[in-house]
């Protein structure tokens, strides 16, 4: 039903996890574990699906911070549970709130900041990561609560893979050569956006032992994974959720 990272495992004060697509009620083409009211499942389900995963994580609906992502940079500092549309990224340090952000092919990232308990939850699509969405939530957690590099632990979820995500020049030019490839066979690029992630961290100052990368792509691992690329469009999402307790 879901991925427990790692690198957070020796931190009893936070929970977190990225659902999978096994283990909920959802019938075709969002089955089973679709977690988002806004793909066209029936509600009931997802609430099922809803209550199995935070559930499982020790938490309810009521404790959620989500929202419509709309594949930009803007970050929401919360204290209270709720839908805070508009906003790709979630901080807080308050106990008792579990952020999450929804996913099907586009990175999660999530953060912890072992010093000043604080945590951050990142959809990092390729306008977002374009955007730099990872390291401005990075600079907003040391500007509201102090966060340093060094406190700070990071787990880059499943998304979709390089080898399987084409684009045309027009976003591969939006990045750096270290994260993208030409295919002269398919006259396409590809893009890393674990890669690029992963150097928001780095840029950032997050030693790398801290940042714990999923071996999983969304494309390649379709059983396991929703991927909106692979389904032709019309699929469930996950969530990578961070909360702390």
């Amino acid at each position: 039903m879901h991925l427990l990272p790692d690198i957070f495992k020796n931190f009893p004060e936070i929970k977190a996890a990225q659902s999978t697509r096994q283990g909920g009620v959802s019938a075709v083409p969002f089955d089973a574990l679709n977690l988002s009211y806004r793909v066209g499942d029936a509600p009931g389900n997802v609430r099922e699906n809803r209550r199995r995963f935070f559930g499982g994580l020790g938490f309810n609906e009521n404790q959620i911070v989500a929202g419509r992502q709309v594949h930009d940079d803007k970050i929401c500092f919360t204290n209270v549970a709720g839908d805070f549309d508009e906003h790709d990224a979630f901080i807080t340090d308050t106990r008792g709130l579990i952020l999450a952000v929804s996913v099907a092919d586009c990175v999660p990232v999530l953060v912890f900041d072992k010093k000043n308990r604080a945590i951050a939850a990142i959809h990092a699509g390729w306008k977002g990561t374009a955007k730099r969405i990872v390291e401005k939530t990075l600079r907003k957690m040391t500007l509201e609560f102090g966060s340093r590099p060094e406190d700070c632990f990071a787990f880059i979820g499943t998304c979709i893979d390089e080898c399987s995500y084409e684009v045309d020049a027009d976003v591969a030019d939006l990045f750096p050569a270290d994260f993208q490839r030409f295919d002269p066979a398919k006259h396409k690029f590809f893009l890393d956006l674990k890669a690029a992630n992963m150097s928001q961290l780095l840029d950032f100052g997050l030693p790398e032992m801290q940042i714990e990368v999923s071996p999983f792509s969304t494309f390649i691992d379709y059983d396991r994974f929703f991927s909106h690329r692979k389904s032709g469009g019309r699929t469930g999402r996950m969530m990578a959720a961070i909360g702390l307790i």
